[in-house]
């Protein structure tokens, strides 16, 4: 088991089943009686996304209590509605603004230089040869990221991934974020995926996009336009990824967002 030398190392005991996705293991832990969460990076990229939660430190995000490898033990943060719930019962508006003031303590700058991270050029590797073999909106995605890309504006830090479900709340410091990629490059691009979210046929509901880009823009002092760009960039990458991996009945409807934001850039 991979959570072994921890338990030991860091005299937890396990207070959970644990739970395996694609890129980490975690358990629910105690922590000299604290409820704690250890997870432990299966590849670089979640490794890179502990240390900037180190870097963090707890300022917007899940306090870190131990950092090793890629091994993390966290403040467990759980209470209240979800952010995906919230959304579900009409405060889709509200959900959003939640966002961008956690999106906002994340990007403050900081006295100590930040971890080695991934520029966002790398990231967007995958859309280039995506826009050539399947052309459609993904095209547009590509030459947009491109332009994006070429003159960023107010580069920090990034999540990197920042949406409804990895936002969550604790009674006792409000809202904070987990599970970030660990990026770098233009501030506008982490209210990308808040358009992807919480769900797929929410994200494409008509009119949904169009609304929220004016709520997300005045909640984080954005440029409609330049957000809405990055919203049909960003999309498009994350249907490339769909479509690198077989997976075209995934890669469909998130085409369908990059498609509203591109209709609605033209506005």
């Amino acid at each position: 088991m991979p959570f072994e030398p921890y338990l030991t190392r860091w005299d937890l005991l396990p207070d959970g089943e644990p739970v395996h996705t694609p890129t980490s293991d975690l358990l629910p832990v105690r922590s000299q009686g604290q409820a704690a969460m250890l997870k432990v990076a299966r590849n670089d990229e979640e490794e890179v996304g502990h240390g900037l939660m180190v870097w963090w430190s707890g300022a917007g995000a899940a306090r870190v209590l131990a950092h090793a490898g890629p091994a993390l033990l966290l403040e467990r943060v759980g209470g209240g509605l979800p952010l995906t719930e919230l959304v579900r019962r009409g405060h889709d508006d509200e959900a959003s603004r939640i966002l961008c003031r956690v999106a906002a303590r994340l990007h403050a700058p900081r006295p100590e230089p930040a971890p080695a991270l991934v520029p966002l050029e790398r990231w967007f590797r995958a859309l280039e040869p995506a826009s050539r073999q399947y052309g459609g909106v993904l095209v547009d995605g590509a030459a947009t990221a491109r332009h994006l890309l070429s003159a960023p504006q107010d580069p920090r830090p990034l999540h990197g991934d920042l949406h409804h479900a990895n936002v969550l709340h604790s009674p006792e410091r409000g809202w904070l974020a987990i599970d970030p990629k660990g990026l770098t490059g233009e501030r506008g691009f982490d209210y990308a995926n808040i358009f992807c979210n919480p769900d797929l046929p929410t994200a494409s509901r008509p009119g949904r996009l169009a609304r929220q880009s004016w709520v997300v823009a005045q909640a984080a002092g954005l440029d409609r336009h330049r957000l809405l760009e990055w919203v049909l960039a960003y999309a498009g990458l994350s249907a490339a990824w769909h479509l690198e991996d077989g997976r075209s009945d995934l890669a469909a409807p998130v085409l369908e967002v990059a498609r509203l934001a591109a209709a609605e850039g033209r506005r």
